[in-house]
């Protein structure tokens, strides 16, 4: 029997299947407004807080959506391969009969809805949430309230789509460090894809091109990415935005549906994982120190504004200003959808061939040291 949780009134509608998550983000459709991109990134490097605001809805080409397809359909299997591994790394740690899956929004929660279905593909029946967390503002602790409460005997696993020089890593880190006397929640945080050595607990180090990145709300359930507004959301979770107007072209369970039906045999995924626990991988944040060496070279004096890896470079060419994007390696196929938008955008790519990701974006500083 699939598992199913009860929302408090008010949380954001989705697209996506009751059985698969359990949004605890009030809905704040109707109740703000997007800002234009120059306004909102003056407010940002002016002092002002990126929670506070949401950005204008990337509406892709249809030349940008057939991309996408492409890349769907090129990926699904490798997708769907690192999901099955980093599912038996996670239950070869906690029992999976007591474990209930926190998602990070957004882009946790496409991968925490996979890992549920391959879960259930096992037999086990596991309960999944995304809350809100946000860089210098921490977790939502009224949702993982909610969770505690509605789950006392079971072990919380915080899940993400992958890393990039750790920023959320650590934000966890500190939010559960915070709420220890209330929660005693474990900060390992479970990812796709971990290209900046953030966490021991990963399906894969490489810089994956995971499909969801490629995209904002269309691939995230219709749901914008999440707001901190106490005059908005006072007493209740953090809040999102619903956008229905976009449901003719939804593909969030398209790719959630498309990685399923490519999962391998577990006997294939739990080679691979028993491999990767072999070598006892560990925290050892390099893609931080190698960020930090970027931004000194480009006279960056906001580390904030240095995006390393695919998922994070997709994301400023999304919905910032970008400046740059930097390329390990031009002829890499996975940076097809990264060329398109820096196309599209008309941003430059420099090739730098001497970092480990497969590229970084840069946004554009309002105030940039002399380099």
């Amino acid at each position: 029997m699939m598992v199913r949780t009860t929302l408090p009134a008010g949380c954001v509608p989705t697209s996506y299947k009751p059985e698969d998550v359990s949004l605890l983000l009030s809905d704040l459709s109707g109740r703000i407004e997007e800002t234009a991109l120059g306004e909102r990134e003056a407010v940002m490097q002016g002092g002002g807080h990126y929670s506070e605001m949401l950005p204008v809805e990337y509406e892709p080409s249809i030349g940008y959506q057939n991309l996408f397809h492409a890349i769907l359909t090129s990926t699904s299997a490798e997708i769907a391969r690192t999901i099955a591994v980093l599912c038996e790394r996670v239950i070869a740690r906690r029992d999976p009969t007591q474990l209930v899956l926190v998602s990070l929004a957004r882009a946790g929660t496409p991968a925490g809805i996979l890992m549920v279905r391959y879960l259930r593909r096992l037999g086990f029946d596991v309960p999944h949430y995304s809350v809100s967390i946000i860089r210098d503002r921490g977790i939502d602790e009224l949702a993982l309230r909610h969770i505690v409460r509605s789950h006392p005997a079971f072990e919380v696993q915080f899940v993400d789509g992958w890393t990039g020089k750790g920023t959320i890593a650590r934000e966890l880190a500190l939010a559960c460090d915070r709420t220890n006397h209330l929660f005693d929640l474990d900060p390992t945080l479970a990812v796709i894809a971990d290209p900046g050595r953030c966490t021991p607990l990963f399906g894969t180090r490489s810089d994956l091109l995971v499909p969801s990145a490629c995209l904002n709300a269309t691939v995230s359930g219709l749901v914008s990415r999440t707001v901190y507004r106490p005059d908005l959301t006072a007493a209740s979770f953090h809040g999102a935005k619903y956008y229905g107007e976009l449901a003719s072209v939804d593909v969030s369970n398209l790719f959630l549906d498309v990685v399923q039906a490519a999962f391998p045999d577990r006997s294939e995924a739990l080679a691979e994982a028993n491999a990767i626990e072999a070598t006892k991988p560990s925290a050892e944040w390099t893609g931080r120190v190698e960020v930090e060496s970027i931004a000194a070279q480009f006279g960056i004096q906001d580390v904030n504004l240095v995006k390393p890896g695919i998922g994070e470079t997709l994301r400023v060419l999304l919905r910032r200003k970008p400046w740059r994007v930097l390329v390990h390696d031009a002829a890499d196929p996975a940076l097809e959808p990264i060329f398109a938008l820096a196309d599209e955008k008309n941003v430059p790519i420099e090739l730098f061939p001497e970092m480990s990701y497969k590229c970084c974006g840069l946004i554009e500083p309002m105030f940039r040291a002399d380099v």
